[in-house]
């Protein structure tokens, strides 16, 4: 059996912790598209908690899209506004300065495709770790594969067990497990590849 998965928006530590786990990961291009999924949306630490940064997708009038045929829309300035939302998080963390430019680009392009630029962010991701990372893209097949969708879950909390770590408003709301993997790495710095390759994943 093999197990498939699809690229989500800066996904989560648990999401990391099972990539580094794998030897290739495969990223599924024709499953159904599902909405309220981190596809297109990922969680950060704001100043009032968790907010949470959705990407505008593209509706056509069809049943369903597969993963790989899902548009980005570019009616509204979402980059500008994510873009701003993560400075304002973690501007005062103690590794902002050092990942800024590695992440500001991606909020400066015309984009199309969710897919691709997911994966991309996640390429760029594990660069910045310094963690190998071997990928392929495939077609589902229902008869050996096993899809992973408990990673990209959004509305249920992972059952991952995280050890603790300094957080901007920690003093607000206390620790927040499984945010985003940039609130680990803003705030780790080099030290968040050992953490994640520690962390817990669900799978």
């Amino acid at each position: 059996m093999s197990a498939v998965i699809c690229p989500a928006y800066l996904p989560n530590v648990a999401y990391f912790a099972y990539l580094t786990r794998q030897k290739k990961c495969n990223f599924v291009t024709d499953t159904h598209y599902q909405k309220q999924t981190s596809r297109n949306r990922a969680v950060i630490y704001g100043a009032n908690g968790e907010l949470n940064l959705i990407i505008p997708t593209l509706h056509k009038k069809k049943p369903f899209q597969l993963e790989k045929e899902v548009e980005i829309s570019n009616e509204t300035s979402w980059q500008k506004e994510h873009w701003k939302s993560i400075c304002s998080a973690y501007r005062s963390s103690p590794f902002f300065e050092y990942y800024e430019k590695d992440f500001a680009v991606f909020f400066d392009i015309n984009i199309v495709s969710l897919f691709d630029f997911n994966l991309e962010l996640i390429k760029m991701i594990m660069s910045l770790l310094e963690l190998p990372f071997s990928f392929q893209k495939v077609s589902f097949n229902k008869e050996v594969d096993i899809r992973l969708d408990v990673l990209i879950q959004a509305k249920k909390k992972s059952l991952i067990i995280q050890e603790p770590y300094t957080q901007v408003f920690q003093y607000k709301s206390g620790f927040i497990s499984n945010l985003s993997i940039i609130d680990a790495l803003f705030n780790l710095g080099p030290n968040c590849a050992f953490y994640v390759k520690n962390a817990n994943s669900p799978i």
